[in-house]
């Protein structure tokens, strides 16, 4: 009789059992599931969602799990996602309230996952026993918009520290000097070793600017009295001068010279500087003279105050007649290199012809700048990096292989790679901002744009300027949509060169952080730097979709086909214009 009855409880529990999954599978088609995004969408090499899961009242029964299976299905291929079990001891009021989970999911981006469905199926199990729901798609492929990303590259050169402007250098003639009260320059002053120097001087008729002659007297009365005694040795020493460009027949040449006469009166600086160097006398001698001028008075009461020193007769012989004077200083032109010389000269050593100690490392630095071939360049940095430890020459053939790489996308890998070379050696010189910003660069070539990220962050911070600065900018704006950092990318593209690859990445950062509008700004903008910039017109499409405009959408995707016909397919499968896909409007801007 005990065997019939635990026979009968075993079948019960079993027959229940059977009942109960059925009912749950049944209840499942109540179920509200809600995926955010919907369609799903790639930032940051990731495709990311939320799944709500909502369970209709009473579909828990007691001692059961109903677990919703995720998948997220491409092809004939599938992705297992993390299960979301909802065990019925887990959720005592589940008779009265919806039992309710909420599940982050994320799976790193591969472009085969474009095209593809999320699909659940439920599970409802008890014990060993086990029934599956059909599967039930939840949400449509995927946005690949922030993948339109144009990497961005930029060739920083430093500064070539050349001045190519002209200088002018002072030749300072020793001074000539007047007997008391007077201003003729005696003939023997003229004949003294100063007069020759001058005269040599003008004879080479150097390229002269300006000359500057400076007419003193000493402090004595017969000197101070005559106002007109400091003036007339300058003009003394301009007339000289003049003489002589007239023998050496300047001809229009000294009409170019401009003369500046400046007459000193009644100042006690000479006497001072003459005084601080003459050692006829002690310093506590000096001081006695120092504190008569520092106490005031006139020029007539401190020279009486003077002749009350026991030391004055021998201060008036020595120093007194070196403060009758007219000191001469002439700014001439520095002999420099012309651009058409340098540019002969610095290829000339490229080739092995001359000594590539013809030119100074600025020169060739300079002469680099003057040709615009990058392959001249490249050869000129190259002898450069050769006079040397100089990082700024390793910077600038780096910057020149970044350059030919730009211009030469299909050897873009071995141009970086060279490029990378040169940036280590300039680096372990000198980690400068040109060479930051570089190495940026070639970070984002090799497909880095984390560590182009951080060095171009780098080279900002340590300040970066001007259009090295502008261009680097444009490199962190491309890197920080790599990074899904938009907001900051908007920033960055906003401070970059203004050209059309950097608005069309405003444009993305813009519509990829939601302000859709401004995006169709910065994409025109980049369509009218470059007219034949497919991706921007397709990037307004995107816009002009998300807006709900309809015949931007047309008119902006006619115009990116047109321009790049490989758009059309792209377009054809693209989520953001599922909107829009079955008009006849969309299908016609496509063919």
């Amino acid at each position: 009789m005990r065997k019939v009855v635990y026979s009968f409880l075993i079948f019960a529990v079993l027959t229940l059992a059977g009942c109960t999954l059925p009912k749950m599978v049944k209840m499942s088609k109540d179920q509200q599931l809600t995926v955010t995004p919907n369609p799903l969408e790639v930032h940051k090499d990731t495709v990311a969602f939320d799944m709500a899961a909502n369970l209709p009242v009473k579909m828990l029964k007691k001692g059961t799990v109903y677990t919703v299976n995720t998948f997220y299905k491409y092809g004939t291929n599938e992705l297992a996602l993390d299960p979301i079990p909802f065990k019925a001891e887990d959720y005592p009021n589940s008779k009265t309230e919806p039992p309710r989970v909420t599940k982050s999911f994320s799976f790193p981006y591969q472009p085969a996952y474009k095209t593809g469905t999320v699909e659940v199926e439920g599970v409802a199990s008890k014990g060993e026993k086990a029934k599956k729901t059909p599967r039930l798609p939840v949400a449509t492929g995927i946005i690949t918009t922030s993948k339109l990303v144009k990497p961005v590259y930029f060739a920083a050169f430093a500064e070539h520290g050349y001045n190519n402007q002209e200088e002018l250098v002072p030749v300072v003639i020793p001074d000539f000097i007047f007997e008391q009260g007077r201003s003729v320059l005696r003939p023997t002053e003229i004949k003294s070793t100063k007069g020759k120097q001058l005269d040599a001087f003008i004879a080479s008729k150097n390229a002269t600017r300006t000359v500057t002659i400076t007419g003193t007297h000493s402090p004595e009365g017969a000197e101070r009295i005559n106002a007109k005694l400091s003036p007339d040795r300058a003009a003394a020493i301009e007339k000289f001068y003049r003489a002589e460009m007239k023998k050496y027949d300047y001809k229009g040449k000294a009409d170019s010279i401009n003369f500046i006469l400046k007459p000193v009166i009644q100042d006690w600086n000479e006497f001072k500087n003459s005084l601080s160097t003459y050692e006829g006398i002690t310093s506590e001698e000096k001081a006695e003279y120092l504190n008569i001028i520092n106490a005031g008075g006139s020029f007539e009461d401190v020279e009486k105050q003077f002749k009350k020193l026991k030391t004055y007769k021998k201060v008036f012989k020595d120093v007194y007649p070196k403060l009758r004077t007219a000191k001469t200083e002439i700014l001439v032109v520095k002999d420099k290199k012309t651009d058409a010389e340098m540019s002969v000269l610095s290829k000339q050593v490229t080739q092995g012809a001359i000594s590539a100690d013809t030119l100074s490392f600025e020169e060739m630095m300079y002469a680099a700048t003057l040709t615009p071939s990058l392959e001249e360049k490249a050869a000129i940095y190259e002898a450069a990096t050769k006079k040397g430890s100089n990082w700024n020459a390793h910077n600038n053939l780096g910057a020149v292989y970044i350059a030919q790489a730009i211009e030469n996308p299909s050897n873009a890998a071995a141009l970086a790679d060279k490029a990378q070379a040169q940036l280590e050696i300039a680096a372990k010189l000198n980690e400068a901002p040109e060479v930051l910003a570089n190495l940026a660069s070639v970070n984002m070539m090799k497909g880095n744009a984390y560590a182009a990220y951080n060095n171009a962050t780098k080279a900002l911070g340590a300040g970066l300027k001007g259009d090295n600065a502008a261009g680097v900018n444009g490199v962190k704006g491309a890197a920080e949509i790599v990074k899904a950092q938009y907001a900051a990318a908007v920033s960055s593209e906003s401070a970059a060169a203004d050209n059309a690859d950097n608005l069309f990445n405003k444009g993305l950062a813009q519509v990829l952080n939601k302000d859709y509008q401004n995006g169709l700004t910065s994409f025109k903008e980049a369509t009218a730097k470059n007219s034949n910039l497919a991706i921007a017109y397709y990037g307004a499409a995107v816009a002009s979709a998300r807006l709900g405009n309809a015949d931007g959408v047309v008119s902006n995707l006619s115009s990116a086909v047109k321009a790049d016909p490989s758009l059309k397919e792209a377009a054809l499968s693209d989520l953001e214009f599922s909107k829009f896909a079955a008009t006849e409007a969309f299908r016609n801007a496509l063919k």
